[in-house]
């Protein structure tokens, strides 16, 4: 039930509040509507609560005490404020000891706050609007809602040591696949390395003061391949990379003079060369992205991937929506205006480093204002479908698009439980939150959705801030981090496993890699991505919960460069690393030595290996799977494919009992 005061005059449809300046003083609020003139409170807000660097000067201060356990909506996303922009935070504790408990920014329509959080009986919570964006008064309202008790527990704990910085990524710093927490400042990177026994070590690494902070974003992934993690950092006036040195002790600030007003920010390998390069949102112009050289050189470029030239680019995300084996990407669109600004859109990748908008044809170009998008086979019927979160509901809402398998996408969000959901947000990725085998959604403001199997969702009645995701006390079940406080997944009795991967051929991290396990529940899929939401940078590794299955049957690495790995009989409940190629490998004898050329081609492919392969099973199949050549090796060790389309296609060998497959393009 929602508990109101119903108001018959217009003059009495809010109360003005003698809001105080500072905690100590703090106004007593209720459920109700509330207004002030001016943010002009001399103690200003004690520690961001929204991850944004900027905090205010002068701030408004509201005390907030629960007579019952309720779930709580505080929203600045009123008519009266229209065109406003505000933002507050939300704190537990004692004056002298507050704590971050929840807060928004611009969850509401255009910049105005919603936020909605379980509040308990007898607890004390303290409302502050900052003036980091403007002075000015407004209106806010608290509606106080039915408390249903979460379907998942989380317990709360700070991080020790407290992180120095904003904390801006979950995510392995030094190769033990155990997920660290790294936090930025102006010039100092803060990484606390996980421990086995689940306590953090500290380091301080000096960076010098950044040409640019990632003041909108930060992506992770080794792009020199030297065994650490390098970072890109997405600032207001352009891009700065982090490049580890040999053993990860110090890094080296590569800052171009390029002006990007940069929002997501990926590291993927565009042209699938086997290097990692760079991409990066452009809120007002066309997107750009910085392609390696294969030393860790970026060469920098604009255009072919989002051209509009007024930008509107907010959160791009890299998967592989089609199965044809490369990865294309999705951008969410954040701005008003005319339409090739505000339009989501979906680049498919040609395999040859050139992308084609299909938008349109495939259901996806939509006007919804949305920062993120999260992907995911939330059917598990080894498609990746999508959801849209909507940031405003001005052009449209939450949407739910099912992979139809023919690169469509049809709209199921009626009676999914998304059409239900009243909050907004910036930050929307999908993972198995509670290991029963299918992907959940958290975003909306902080709101985890349950997936239940069948395309519906319910909420879990968790309202957890925004942040990293990754485990940070390695026990399967995903936690979630923000500023310095850690949300601990407190699990079930489901059964899961965690996969790492190490690139060979394919870059170091193996992002863009598919992954692939079966069990008696039936085939899961993960895309390894470096950037997903919006700001934050979550865990490299992947996580599978496998609900009560005992066992795994099979799990399958399709590496971007086409070689497949297969893992027999692993183990659950652990941690299985996967090298490149490790599956593939017998008595003398290496992966690495078969290729095929010319690549790509007009007639012929000559396919060349260092062992025998002369009458041995191949088959040549399109991107939609289908088998257009199959035959044995010839002595010539050629395969004539002039008469196929334009297009991409796979090679397979079948030989010393193990697939290798190798893709190809024909012009």
């Amino acid at each position: 039930m929602k508990k109101t005061t119903i108001l018959f005059f217009f003059l009495l449809l809010f109360s003005s509040v003698f809001s105080q300046d500072n905690c100590e003083n703090a106004e007593i609020v209720n459920a109700g509507i509330y207004s002030f003139n001016e943010i002009n409170g001399s103690q200003s807000a004690p520690s961001n609560c929204i991850g944004e660097y900027e905090n205010g000067d002068a701030a408004e201060w509201f005390k907030y005490e629960a007579s019952q356990d309720y779930t709580l909506t505080i929203t600045t996303d009123l008519p009266e404020n229209s065109e406003g922009d505000t933002r507050f935070h939300v704190y537990t504790g004692t004056c002298s000891d507050l704590t971050c408990y929840g807060g928004d920014d611009d969850s509401g329509s255009g910049y105005l706050s919603v936020e909605t959080i379980n509040v308990f009986q007898g607890e004390t919570y303290y409302i502050v609007f900052d003036n980091n964006w403007n002075d000015d008064g407004f209106l806010f309202e608290i509606i106080e809602n039915e408390y249903i008790e979460p379907l998942l527990s989380f317990t709360t704990q700070p991080v020790t040591p407290e992180p120095n910085g904003n904390t801006l990524g979950a995510v392995d710093m030094n190769n033990d696949y155990l997920d660290d927490i790294i936090s930025i400042e102006l010039n100092n990177l803060n990484v606390l390395y996980q421990q086995a026994d689940g306590s953090f070590v500290e380091n301080n690494i000096p960076t010098g003061n950044a040409t640019n902070n990632p003041t909108w974003s930060m992506a992770i992934a080794d792009y020199d391949a030297n065994g650490y993690n390098d970072l890109v950092y997405g600032g207001s006036n352009g891009v700065t990379f982090m490049k580890a040195n040999s053993d990860g002790t110090s890094y080296q600030e590569i800052a171009g003079d390029e002006y990007v007003f940069s929002q997501r920010t990926n590291f993927i390998d565009i042209n699938n060369d086997g290097y990692l390069d760079a991409f990066v949102c452009h809120d007002i112009a066309p997107n750009v992205y910085y392609l390696n050289d294969g030393n860790g050189n970026f060469t920098f470029n604009q255009g072919g991937i989002g051209d509009s030239p007024t930008g509107g680019n907010y959160g791009s995300i890299w998967t592989d929506y089609d199965n044809d084996g490369d990865v294309d990407v999705f951008i969410a669109k954040c701005r008003g205006g005319d339409a090739d600004i505000k339009i989501n859109q979906l680049h498919r990748n040609n395999g040859d480093g050139t992308f084609t908008e299909v938008g349109t044809e495939s259901g996806l170009a939509d006007p919804v204002q949305t920062w993120s998008s999260a992907w995911a086979d939330f059917n598990n019927d080894g498609f990746m479908d999508v959801f849209v979160g909507a940031s405003s509901f001005a052009d449209g809402e939450h949407k739910l698009m099912q992979n139809n398998g023919d690169g469509t996408f049809t709209d199921i969000t009626a009676g999914s439980g998304f059409e239900n959901i009243v909050s907004t947000g910036i930050e929307n990725v999908a993972y198995d939150f509670n290991n029963d085998g299918y992907v959940d959604v958290l975003g909306m403001g902080g709101e985890i959705m349950i997936n239940n199997g069948d395309l519906t969702f319910t909420s879990s009645g968790n309202f957890i801030l925004n942040g990293p995701v990754g485990d940070f006390n390695n026990d399967g079940f995903l936690d979630i981090i923000n500023n310095d406080q850690i949300h601990y997944n407190a699990g079930n009795d489901n059964n899961w496993v965690k996969i790492g991967l190490t690139g060979v051929e394919s870059n170091i991290n193996g992002i863009g890699a598919r992954i692939e396990i079966s069990s008696d529940l039936g085939t899961q899929i993960r895309d390894v991505k470096s950037g997903v939401g919006f700001k934050y940078m979550n865990t490299l590794n992947e996580y599978f919960g496998l609900g009560e299955d005992t066992s795994i049957n099979e799990v399958v690495v399709y590496w971007p460069s086409g070689i497949i790995d297969e893992i027999n009989n692993s183990d659950i409940n652990s941690t299985l690393i996967i090298e490149e190629g490790e599956s593939l490998a017998v008595a003398n004898f290496s992966y690495k030595n078969i290729s095929i050329y010319p690549n790509p081609t007009e007639d012929y492919i000559n396919i060349e290996s260092k062992f025998e392969i002369f009458n041995e099973k191949f088959e040549v199949f399109s991107i939609q799977g289908k088998i257009v050549i199959s035959g044995e090796i010839s002595s010539s060790k050629k395969i004539d494919v002039n008469h196929l389309s334009s297009g991409t296609y796979f090679f397979k060998l079948y030989s010393k009992g193990k697939t290798f497959q190798r893709k190809f393009i024909k012009k």
